[in-house]
């Protein structure tokens, strides 16, 4: 009998014990609005679950039961949101005003804290990755590093005394200048493990005077197709984005800007299935700061920008010399066809994702930009949730990630916290109160890349 006690007592213990363990792991965010990422109606009373990382149940706080010994904070008043993911970002391509850096960990490591610290858990270097791209990732996935994951386009493939115009190293870019050595660097990427295959065909509006030739670009993307992967293509004009979808490219990395769309372009897409990524910012980018000095006053703004870059937008001189570009009508005219070239997309319910090109040039600024997109999105006449669905769950969708994007059971407990309604007023994003990277809690505090 005694021996019977004995054994219950310490099954008991054991189970209590166990019981224990499993609640420390476990992360109860309660009583936030909701919005999921999936474009259904916000749930105004949430309740999200989180263990090891994972989300285990997320819905309205009356379904979900708090399990017994959880941690659990309240978050009434607050709005609870997907990390964002862009599409299109480029990795390690500066440092402060100076472009052509060393793709090094240490730069790249400050970014990637920066993009996290606006609430972008994931983004996508779309070409001139260096070698260290790799280990760098597997550094992430295994939660050696901090910052936003990453998947990337390798190098990606340029024209030779062409685009692009990135000053890089030669391991961050190939060049072929035939069909077999486009199969090549194809090939080679693969063998790497690159997520994408990147194409620069365009001449940048007349920055080069060459574009890459249909049968290379032909032969890179079967090539890729071969390899089980998909290209992403650098374009600006609507002749070259109808040419690249006829041709296979399954992702138009820009907006068409030369002109608005047609219905020729429109049934394209359709019919080939291909993804969209605007990038409105890009060509605002190069004039918002030298037109609008007085943004350097926003806290929102001043915390993302490197002191020397920060400096470089107070110079009158530096602004005079922006405004008097050559190419300031073309950034506004590209700017205002993206704009409506997007809008109808959105509206023929094709597939747009969601990115920026932030990371390309000191202008385009991690995080800040990403900010500043959905804001251009919801000026070109989307709602924003709307936005904020097309930065969540599409951009997971244009990427093929089945493990975030959305707040639901089984997904990655990539989450955003914010102070405010960002479903009603898409600047509330500024006020972000917390992130968490597969559940952890992400800093907000960053050295500005």
């Amino acid at each position: 009998m005694k021996r019977s006690s004995l054994a219950s007592a310490c099954l008991l213990a054991i189970m209590s014990l166990s019981t224990a363990s499993f609640a420390a792991n476990v992360t109860v965010l309660d009583g936030a609005q909701l919005f999921d990422g999936s474009g259904k109606p916000v749930i105004d009373n949430s309740r999200v679950v989180i263990q090891d990382g994972i989300i285990k149940a997320a819905g309205a706080a009356a379904d979900v039961t708090i399990p017994a010994g959880a941690i659990v904070t309240q978050y009434k008043g607050k709005t609870i949101i997907p990390g964002l993911i862009s599409d299109h970002t480029h990795l390690g391509q500066y440092d402060a005003t100076i472009s052509g850096s060393p793709f090094n960990e240490a730069t790249i490591a400050r970014q990637l804290l920066q993009y996290e610290g606006f609430g972008v858990t994931t983004v996508v270097s779309m070409g001139v990755n260096g070698p260290e791209f790799y280990p760098i990732r597997e550094k992430l996935r295994s939660h050696s590093m901090k910052g936003a994951d990453i998947f990337g386009a390798d190098k990606g493939i340029g024209v030779p005394l062409g685009a692009p115009p990135a000053k890089v190293g030669a391991d961050q870019l190939d060049r072929p200048a035939t069909p077999d050595e486009a199969r090549a660097a194809v090939r080679a990427a693969a063998a790497r493990g690159t997520d994408l295959i990147k194409l620069w065909l365009d001449d940048f509006q007349g920055a080069h005077l060459v574009k890459m030739e249909p049968a290379i670009y032909t032969a890179a993307i079967d090539e890729a197709h071969k390899q089980g992967l998909r290209v992403v293509a650098h374009i600006y004009y609507l002749q070259d984005a109808k040419d690249l979808i006829k041709a296979g490219a399954d992702v138009l990395g820009h907006g068409v800007r030369d002109t608005l769309i047609d219905d020729e372009f429109v049934s394209l897409m359709r019919t080939h299935g291909t993804w969209y990524i605007p990038t409105l910012g890009v060509d605002e980018a190069s004039f918002r700061f030298a037109e609008q000095p007085e943004l350097l006053k926003d806290p929102s703004v001043r915390k993302a920008l490197n002191p020397k870059l920060l400096a470089q937008f107070e110079d009158p001189k530096w602004r005079e010399t922006q405004l008097a570009n050559p190419g300031l009508k073309l950034w506004h005219q590209g700017l205002e066809n993206n704009l409506r070239n997007t809008k109808r997309l959105v509206d023929e319910n094709l597939a747009v994702g969601f990115g920026t090109d932030s990371g390309a040039m000191p202008l385009s600024i991690p995080g800040y930009a990403e900010h500043r997109e959905l804001e251009l999105l919801v000026h070109a006449g989307m709602t924003p949730a709307q936005a904020l669905t097309l930065a969540t769950g599409k951009a997971a969708d244009m990427m093929k990630l089945t493990d975030r994007g959305r707040i639901e059971a089984g997904k990655r407990a990539d989450l955003v916290v914010v102070d405010g309604d960002p479903t009603k007023n898409i600047e509330a994003l500024d006020h972000i109160v917390e992130v968490r990277s597969s559940g952890e809690k992400a800093s907000l505090t960053f050295t500005p890349y």
